[in-house]
């Protein structure tokens, strides 16, 4: 697999690719929806606060094929590309989606480049 579709959340260094060993089932053991035309997704809120109103979104969407990656951090309403490394004000959010990356690398979901 060629890693020409790298993603990062903006304002990060880290970048990220797909997995070379993900697969169908690995997307769905970690929490992944299968869209309509057959893209996986992953929708989590970054907030220890239940029901936290404007928390920001962690959003995840795999290809198909798994070729594509998109990483985003999203405003509550789901529209607004955020930067979670703008200011301290976002570090809860910050560390939640830092978190959730990490544990898709343990699990061969994402990978680092």
């Amino acid at each position: 697999m060629t890693r020409s579709n790298e993603a990062s959340l903006q304002g990060s260094n880290q970048k990220y690719c797909v997995h070379p060993d993900a697969k169908r089932y690995t997307m769905r053991d970690n929490a992944f929806i299968e869209t309509k035309n057959g893209n996986f997704q992953y929708e989590r809120i970054l907030s220890t606060q239940p029901g936290s109103k404007s928390a920001p979104i962690l959003k995840v969407t795999i290809s198909k094929d798994f070729s594509k990656l998109k990483l985003s951090a999203v405003a509550s309403n789901g529209i607004k590309k955020i930067n979670l490394y703008a200011n301290d004000q976002m570090k809860e959010a910050r560390e939640l989606a830092e978190f959730y990356l990490e544990e898709f690398v343990k699990e061969n979901v994402l990978e680092k480049v």
